[in-house]
């Protein structure tokens, strides 16, 4: 039998069981549609504890997939904030789901009204593979937390992680409440197409693009989580060691394979050489070697990689200079994947490297001549997911916030805002819609159902037909102004 003969088979098959799983779901739900608390709670507190009973096993998978992950950054990145994340939503559930009392017109006394947040239904989740455990994690969370049921869509691209997390999530939960579907873009592509109740992607834009149209043919809602080119502006004054650093350790993480990672640096063009000088230096101290350096993580796959490569020749064909930082002397193109850090100065809009997002090791370095260009070189381009600003004046500071648009906003640091349990983290235009982690998390996998009730007194009455009469016009006088 072909290969290309198995693969249509084994893909068969795995849309069979994601139909199978997801009608499953669905009577699930219809049976038991309003989980309670203590329910919602036992569900969080059984991920917590397959999360922490699994640690090394976790680290592992992820390493294997990576062919050198380090396993500081899958406990920084992706365990700790996980498992955070779930201890502030079982700290905060119960307030979350109470509902909301809101206010009554005196055009409607007496009644009240309150805002009743239901679970919205069957959610999926597609989870890409740069961070596979935390962003299929913190939409569970949130998920969960809603009282909703689960289905997974795990990456191809990291086989060992979702085999792993499938396996965990059976043995932990019953299919019908939380299941991982694994498979190729196939199989991705008709998970996108099921009638969820809610829909969450993280990935490419132009992948957004196609998940977007097939949820659309069944009006399902979507959370989109993309990319996009995530600016940094260094001020006039901030200390260049303080921004050099932050931006290094920003930059270094996963080797800059993260969707808020920085995409270019905004430099104020008389500080140019003071920037590549310290970032160099702040990078040789945390990674002073990378061969045989478990601190220092690969590219995720050969295909990721040659497309890196693409990018560097690119950018120097077109007249760059390319800064490789820590040393080229290794020779690292020998399939361990594993590549340096690169500036790119000089770089412009007709390079590769200013048209896409990296996700990579490189970082373009632009100059400006006051904040306003820097501000106007950022709102000229599709809106980011992330902007990082680095200075201390706190008026600079408002003026960066207050005039542009991005997913998210660090003020002197990187990636951080990310990690806040009680922050919002979702993109603007090109960058995604919707948001998650924390309340806004439970928002967005909740139906927020506005009750209004009257009992016994019906004063609405009085305006009921036939028109015309003194009373109707009392109330129009009162109502109408």
């Amino acid at each position: 039998m072909s290969a290309s003969v198995v693969h249509l088979t084994e893909s068969k098959k795995q849309i069979q069981h994601t139909s199978r799983i997801f009608e499953e779901q669905r009577r699930a739900f219809r049976r038991n549609p309003a989980p309670t608390y203590t329910e919602r709670r036992e569900n969080l507190k059984r991920l917590k504890r397959m999360l922490l009973a699994n640690q090394d096993k976790l680290i592992d998978a992820i390493d294997k997939d990576f062919s050198c992950r380090s396993a500081d950054e899958t406990k920084i990145a992706e365990l700790m904030p996980s498992v955070q994340g779930i201890n502030h939503t079982l700290k905060h559930l119960g307030d979350w789901m109470k509902p909301d009392k809101r206010g009554v017109s005196m055009l409607f006394q007496p009644a009240s009204n309150r805002v009743h947040y239901q679970p919205v239904g069957v959610v999926g989740i597609i989870v890409p593979w740069n961070y596979p455990l935390l962003l299929a994690m913190g939409p569970l969370t949130g998920a969960l937390a809603a009282g909703n049921r689960v289905m997974i869509k795990m990456t191809e691209f990291t086989p060992h992680f979702s085999a792993l997390i499938k396996e965990l999530i059976e043995d932990n939960f019953p299919q019908d409440l939380v299941s991982v579907i694994t498979g190729e873009a196939d199989v991705a592509a008709d998970f996108s197409s099921r009638p969820f109740d809610h829909l969450l992607f993280t990935g490419s834009t132009a992948v957004g693009h196609h998940v977007m149209k097939a949820a659309a043919e069944n009006l399902t809602p979507v959370t989109l989580e993309l990319g996009g080119k995530s600016p940094a502006i260094i001020s006039s004054d901030v200390p260049m060691r303080d921004a050099a650093e932050r931006l290094a350790f920003g930059k270094a993480v996963n080797v800059g394979q993260t969707c808020v990672a920085p995409d270019y640096v905004l430099c104020p063009v008389d500080r140019l050489q003071t920037f590549v000088d310290e970032f160099r230096s702040k990078v040789s101290e945390m990674y002073p070697t990378l061969r045989d350096n478990n601190d220092y993580t690969a590219i995720i796959n050969e295909r990721q990689y040659d497309r890196l490569q693409r990018i560097l020749e690119d950018a120097r064909a077109k007249g760059a200079k390319i800064i490789e930082i820590n040393p080229a002397a290794e020779n690292l193109n020998d399939g361990t994947r594993k590549m340096p850090l690169h500036l790119v100065l000089n770089p412009n809009d007709d390079m590769l490297v200013m048209q896409e997002e990296i996700f990579g090791p490189i970082l373009p370095i632009v100059t400006y001549g006051n904040l306003d260009e820097a501000i106007d070189f950022i709102n000229d381009r599709p809106r980011p997911l992330a902007l990082y600003y680095f200075g201390y004046d706190k008026d600079a500071q408002d003026y960066v916030v207050n005039n542009t648009h991005s997913g998210g906003m660090c003020i002197n640091d990187t990636l951080m805002h990310v990690a806040q349990d009680d922050l919002p983290f979702g993109g603007i235009g090109a960058s995604g819609m919707g948001h998650y982690h924390g309340k806004e998390g439970f928002l967005t996998f909740s139906h927020a159902k506005g009750i209004y009730a009257r009992q016994k007194v019906n004063s609405g009455r009085f305006v009921y037909p036939p028109y015309k009469t003194p009373f109707h016009k009392m109330v129009y006088r009162m109502f109408i102004r």
